[in-house]
């Protein structure tokens, strides 16, 4: 049995932090894993921002809900899954996720939770478990399910480096050059020949 497992952030939506960077007019919030490989000084970082900025849960909600996937996100995930199976792996969190989750026809997700006070600030965040995503793949090898993974971040590239065969999609310049192992595609149609290629090579 064969699975795919993609990031979300990057491959099928838009970087949510970014996003809500650019609305709340705070450029700091820019920063996400694509500069910041310490998902812990990341996120610690980010709930500084928002609590100086007096910002919560419902105000990033707000901006995710006006957010769709990727322009061709949703068929290239249709298709996909009449091939194999797919399981998006994610460093986001549910609460931020669900709309687009509606949005791209409820696929499979593992991500993270957050912990909101009454006043709806995020407190803190609950990590489902240390370098999760690498972990998920090992898991699925050992249930002797051949794997391979795309993502676009310094976060992905132990899930990558995990599975049968790791792709980069539209990946940052300086995680391409950090990473030359693993082939890079910029747009859907060459990640679904990727994918297809990977699984041919492992037989």
């Amino acid at each position: 049995m064969r699975i795919v497992c993609l990031d979300l952030e990057g491959v099928l939506v838009p970087e949510i932090w970014i996003e809500f960077s650019g609305r709340a007019n705070i450029p700091e919030l820019r920063r996400t894993t694509r500069d910041e490989p310490d998902y812990d000084v990341l996120m610690k970082y980010r709930l500084d921002i928002l609590a100086k900025h007096r910002l919560g849960l419902p105000d990033i909600q707000e901006v995710i809900a006006d957010m769709g996937p990727l322009p061709g996100a949703r068929a290239f995930l249709d298709d996909l899954r009449e091939a194999y199976q797919v399981v998006i792996l994610s460093d986001t969190f549910y609460e931020f996720a669900h709309p687009l989750m509606r949005q791209l026809g409820w696929p499979t997700l593992f991500c993270h939770g957050l912990e909101t006070a009454a006043d709806g600030r995020v407190t803190n965040y609950r990590l489902r478990m240390a370098d999760q995503k690498r972990e998920a793949v090992k898991r699925f090898r050992e249930l002797n399910f051949t794997v391979v993974a795309a993502g676009d971040s310094y976060n992905d590239t132990a899930m990558l480096g995990a599975a049968h065969g790791g792709i980069l999609f539209c990946p940052p310049e300086n995680v391409a050059r950090e990473f030359p192992q693993f082939s890079v595609v910029r747009d859907y149609a060459a990640l679904r020949v990727e994918i297809d290629r990977a699984f041919a090579r492992v037989g």
